[in-house]
């Protein structure tokens, strides 16, 4: 008899949801396809003990399906954690639509999805995230109730991007207390690496408290409106990476923190708005921790977006908001402590804490 060997790689290929890295027992996700409108979507849905599935719609212009899918899964994971983490009787998910959000996307694209997401019957509820606006939300809502993000003059509590901005500068200065022993972020060097909209906000932050702030993005017009806007600083180095800084804010796309990036940075502090900023996260959360690069957990310090579409679930107010985003102060020096005391990386400080309130739950309803 011949035995047949596997490899890793080919059981992948024969299971692309199952064989992803990513799957990381993820309760459900859904294909969406329309040729009508020419909507390809992925809902990822990836625990739901807490609550409904709450996480951004992303549109982008992925190589492939397999990144696509890759995208979804370490997202929707990552909020699962987020909502936990935070003390929102929420889970995790997200959703990503296949195309470029500047060209293809239409009303009747938005609403294609919108119904998609009604089918699920609210075990996933969707808001904005890269390539959607408050607008597109509003449209959503037409056909769904299971959406939040929507605009205040439809009764939602508006964009979430400054209150992200604004979780990300508690996170920082929580960090900088850590790290300075204290949190005046006043002539300290830091490198914005995305200026949309969290990046611009959290610019605005930096440049009131007087830090001295770089700007990188693939945008030059945006660059330079920023830059007039308060008086940053356009980064035209080649390897930002390697610059002498105090504080690294990636507020991009994820994964800047990899194998290549990690070895060559000087920064002393990470805390950034950008989700799944690790590209493996046990492997650089470790290479950060032996450099003694203070990581804020990026679940952790960018929570303040979804601590606003929550308020539209929970009918709390703009003062409640503004509570809950500024408690990741306390949060972030008390996982940065945790950490600490028990010998290991700050990430997984953080995901010991959100696990925990999960299994919590689930022994509850055992």
């Amino acid at each position: 008899m011949k035995t047949e060997v596997i490899s890793a790689k080919d059981i992948k290929k024969m299971s692309p949801v199952f064989g992803q890295l990513s799957f990381q027992n993820h309760e459900q996700i859904v294909f969406c396809n329309d040729k009508d409108t020419g909507l390809k979507a992925i809902i990822g849905i990836h625990d739901t003990t807490l609550g409904p599935a709450l996480g951004g719609t992303r549109m982008w212009q992925y190589n492939n399906e397999q990144d696509a899918l890759n995208d979804v899964l370490r997202l929707s994971r990552g909020m699962s954690f987020k909502s936990a983490i935070t003390g929102l009787n929420l889970g995790g998910g997200k959703a990503v639509i296949i195309g470029d959000a500047k060209t293809q996307k239409t009303p009747q694209l938005m609403l294609k999805f919108g119904e998609f997401v009604h089918s699920l019957g609210g075990r996933y509820i969707t808001a904005e995230d890269v390539g959607m606006a408050t607008s597109d939300m509003d449209l959503v809502r037409t056909v769904t109730p299971y959406v939040t993000g929507i605009s205040e003059q439809m009764g939602g509590a508006g964009n979430p991007s400054p209150i992200t901005a604004y979780g990300t500068f508690m996170g920082m200065k929580a960090s900088a207390k850590y790290a300075f022993g204290n949190d005046d972020l006043e002539g300290k060097v830091v490198y914005v690496q995305g200026i949309g909209n969290v990046g611009e906000a959290l610019v605005e932050h930096l440049s009131n408290e007087g830090a001295k702030v770089f700007i990188s993005d693939i945008n030059q017009g945006r660059l330079e409106q920023v830059r007039d806007a308060y008086g940053a600083e356009i980064y035209t180095g080649n390897n930002l990476y390697s610059e002498q800084m105090d504080i690294y804010a990636p507020c991009a796309l994820g994964a800047t923190l990899n194998d290549n990036t990690v070895g060559q940075l000087k920064a002393k502090i990470i805390a950034g708005a950008a989700n799944n900023q690790l590209a493996d996260e046990n492997k650089h959360a470790e290479m950060l921790r032996e450099k003694g690069i203070v990581y804020a957990p990026d679940f952790l310090i960018n929570a303040g977006g979804i601590i606003n579409v929550y308020a539209e679930l929970e009918n709390y107010g703009r003062q409640e908001i503004i509570r809950k985003t500024e408690n990741i102060y306390t949060t972030t020096l008390e996982i940065l402590n945790k950490a600490e005391l028990e010998d290991i990386t700050t990430h997984q400080a953080a995901l010991n804490i959100a696990q925990a309130r999960i299994d919590a739950r689930k022994a509850e309803k055992a």
